[in-house]
């Protein structure tokens, strides 16, 4: 396929298999300027599926570093009434929602800290409607990424800015499974795979995930009673399927908010709000962060666990294989949506109400008494290495290796 066909078939897939857009559904696209010309592809590809109308939300992650460096915090950490509904009116209208993703890894290196803060409260709150909705089914959502030419060169740095993009692009193509066969029949073979996973998992109703590797992790990740195990693609409240992620390769679940035990080291570098984490650890008691480090970017991963409470508790455990395709690249990714599918990974902040039973029609209480946790964030770090074990534990104490050298036993 030429790299145009490539191009064409990614905006497509995006309209067809992540969000699934279908007749008389609104579309949210939250695209960077950078990536104008895919953001209008993507659109046409929701049109020409029947959607009621696009709206395109532009935005420019120069002009919010110059807001954080000018404005006042204050005024960042105020959202006008009319930015917050145009949001969750159309959540409410059962929208579907694309966020397309092109950062520069270093953007906020240096921003003031106490105004990114402000800034992701704020946001939460003026958009919690939209996220309330979003979590119980009630948005088709995907998020996908597009090259930043200084992405680009920060994971490719021996080559010009127009290789490195080029590059990029390729990987990109790849592990959305562009390029060989057709992508809509390879997405379908990859659910399956996900699916049954997770199957296995689910009939396991493991009461603990136990986390062992040469780097010093030793951690015990308890899971509430009804949790459920999600891989590949979701349906939303009217049974429609749709992929959250594209790339995808987890299987994950909620864990227990109260009763994370041990010590864990990431094996990959984090990128939070433009800055990067690096070498760090996480000591848990009682399912909270009690003690912490890092190598590089220490004030950032303090400014990450004081934003509330829930910021130093779990909401997500999600395994991946290491020999997963992305980590096949061989390549490290400094984009989230990337490294955590090459990676077994942990999230710190919000759960997803879906990965336990009956916890989308939950309140926020109930799903807290059930170790469901809530926060501004939801931040997930990586952990999985070649070495890495784990073991699930029973209801009566049995003991099942999950994985073995990093990859799953089953």
């Amino acid at each position: 396929m030429t790299f145009q066909k490539k191009y064409e078939e990614y905006a497509k897939i995006v309209a067809s298999l992540g969000i699934h857009v279908t007749e008389g559904k609104y579309v949210l696209i939250s695209c960077p300027v950078i990536a104008a010309d895919f953001g209008r592809m993507v659109a046409e590809n929701c049109y020409k599926a029947g959607a009621k109308d696009v709206i395109m939300l532009y935005n420019d992650e120069k002009f919010s570093r110059m807001r954080y460096d000018h404005a006042k915090k204050e005024v960042i950490a105020d959202i006008p009434f009319w930015q917050a509904e145009r949001r969750n009116l159309y959540a409410r209208e059962g929208c579907c929602n694309v966020s397309i993703i092109a950062d520069d890894p270093e953007i906020f290196t240096g921003a003031d800290s106490e105004k990114m803060m402000a800034s992701a409260i704020a946001s939460k709150k003026a958009f919690k409607e939209f996220y309330d909705i979003m979590d119980r089914g009630g948005v088709r959502w995907t998020v996908v990424a597009y090259p930043n030419p200084q992405w680009a060169k920060k994971i490719f740095p021996n080559l010009n800015e127009e290789q490195a993009t080029n590059a990029l692009w390729e990987q990109i193509f790849r592990t959305v499974r562009i390029g060989e066969g057709d992508a809509q029949d390879n997405w379908a073979k990859h659910d399956v795979v996900l699916k049954k996973r997770a199957k296995q998992l689910n009939d396991y109703a493991f009461s603990c995930l136990r986390y062992q590797n040469g780097m010093g992790t030793d951690l015990s990740v308890y899971l509430p009673e009804g949790h459920i195990w999600y891989g590949g693609s979701e349906e939303d409240r009217e049974g429609i399927a749709y992929f959250p992620n594209m790339p995808t390769e987890e299987i994950f679940t909620m864990p227990h908010k109260d009763k994370t035990e041990g010590i864990v080291y990431a094996a990959m570098p984090l990128v939070y709000q433009g800055a990067i984490i690096d070498g760090f650890y996480l000591k848990f008691h009682k399912g909270k962060v009690i003690e912490y480090g890092a190598k590089q970017g220490e004030a950032v991963l303090k400014r990450l666990l004081d934003t509330d409470d829930g910021s130093r508790m779990l909401g997500e455990a999600a395994l991946i294989p290491y020999n997963s395709p992305i980590r096949e690249t061989g390549l490290l990714f400094y984009e989230t949506l990337f490294d955590e599918n090459a990676s077994c990974h942990l999230a710190l902040g919000e759960c997803y109400p879906n990965t336990i039973r009956g916890g989308e029609e939950m309140s926020e209480e109930e799903l807290k008494r059930c170790g469901g946790n809530k926060s501004v964030n939801h931040v997930d770090f990586m952990i999985g290495t070649a070495d890495l074990s784990i073991d699930g534990i029973t209801a009566d104490g049995k003991v099942i290796p999950v994985f073995r050298d990093g990859n799953f036993v089953f």
